[in-house]
């Protein structure tokens, strides 16, 4: 019986011995728990406080809010003169020139900003105070370049067939007395040699842009023209161009007589009338040059996209001249470049065809004349 107590004691201690240990467990257990969720409990009050501080704090822009006043409020209500002030064309030649280019220059707007408008990208080659960055106008000049360069220029400058060959030289034979003479070539240095070769009107219908030492096509054969043969004189005469003295004299390339200080009557005579008509070249880059305002002064762009710039605004000439469009003047235009070489340029010798074509010229004018 006495064993019985004892062993009932044991089993006594050791159940509550058990039950202090689940309590001691189940008491750890909640410390645990609570102190978990004291952490949880800090880290979410730390992170709404960084929350709201977010919502307060000043974002950093990544594009600035520009004023656009002048592009959608001004220019709308401008006068043709106005166009012409400040863009260098009328409104009539601006809307077909942003008609003809969506294809190139037409963007798609992206989730967090518009895109540039076509109009916009198209007037920004032009003038200034458009209201976007720095990058935007340089970005929307590449684009507009490498668009005009594949859409615009292969339309507006184009090697005339032989039809409109015969209504140039019909037309400066009218106007000036030079028959068979199908235009004016001349060049300019603009960080890159310019050749341009232009018909009466002052048209460009054949260019080349390129580093100094280039030579083009035009300048350096003469089978381009068609076989157009006229007597003049003695001489059968095919079409040729006017030259200044930077040229040689060729069949198809003339040029005055060099001013020695010894010329004859006639010569003196052949020499203005040449150079009457050679004055139409130079008025052409007059004008390029006043109304693309870039060519007037030092470009540090890339030598392609200057290439790409300098065609481009040829081109524009040609569409500004071709819908007959009136040029301001007024103009603080530099002086006209002398008629001597350009960079890296050396004159070719003169050939006896050339001077057969130059002399029998001479003589019909001044029979002409008599």
């Amino acid at each position: 019986m006495e064993d019985m107590v004892v062993l009932l004691n044991i089993l006594l201690s050791l159940w509550l011995l058990a039950r202090r240990q689940r309590e001691e467990y189940r008491r750890r257990l909640r410390a645990v728990k609570r102190n978990t969720q004291e952490k949880y409990r800090r880290v979410w009050k730390v992170l709404k406080q960084y929350e709201d501080e977010d919502r307060t704090r000043s974002r950093r822009l990544w594009a600035f809010n520009r004023a656009s006043e002048w592009w959608d409020v001004v220019v709308p209500g401008f006068t043709d003169v106005q166009w012409l002030q400040n863009f260098w064309m009328t409104e009539q030649t601006f809307i077909y020139l942003c008609n003809k280019l969506p294809p190139a220059l037409e963007r798609q707007h992206m989730t967090f900003r518009h895109c540039v408008p076509l109009k916009k990208r198209v007037a920004i080659e032009c003038w200034t105070s458009f209201g976007v960055s720095i990058t935007t106008v340089c970005r929307c000049v590449q684009e507009f370049c490498v668009a005009a360069e594949k859409v615009l220029v292969p339309e507006q400058i184009r090697f005339p067939n032989e039809d409109r060959f015969r209504e140039i030289a019909m037309y400066i034979e009218n106007r000036w007395g030079l028959p068979q003479c199908v235009g004016a070539v001349d060049g300019c240095w603009h960080s890159i040699i310019l050749q341009a070769a232009v018909d009466g009107k002052g048209i460009f219908w054949n260019l080349f842009a390129g580093l100094s030492g280039n030579s083009h096509d035009l300048a350096s054969r003469g089978n381009l023209f068609p076989p157009h043969i006229r007597n003049i004189g003695t001489v059968a005469t095919g079409y040729y161009i006017l030259g200044d003295s930077a040229y040689p004299l060729l069949d198809w390339l003339l040029k005055p007589f060099p001013d020695t200080g010894r010329l004859t009557s006639e010569q003196q005579f052949l020499n203005k009338k040449m150079c009457s008509a050679q004055v139409v070249v130079e008025n052409a880059f007059g004008r390029l040059k006043g109304r693309r305002r870039c060519l007037l002064k030092r470009n540090d762009c890339d030598v392609e996209l200057v290439k790409s710039m300098v065609l481009t605004c040829c081109a524009l000439h040609n569409l500004c001249e071709n819908h007959v469009e009136s040029f301001q003047t007024s103009l603080d235009l530099p002086d006209a470049e002398a008629a001597a070489l350009q960079p890296g340029q050396r004159v070719p010798r003169d050939l006896d065809e050339g001077r057969h074509v130059r002399d029998a010229l001479m003589v019909y004018l001044v029979n002409s004349n008599s």
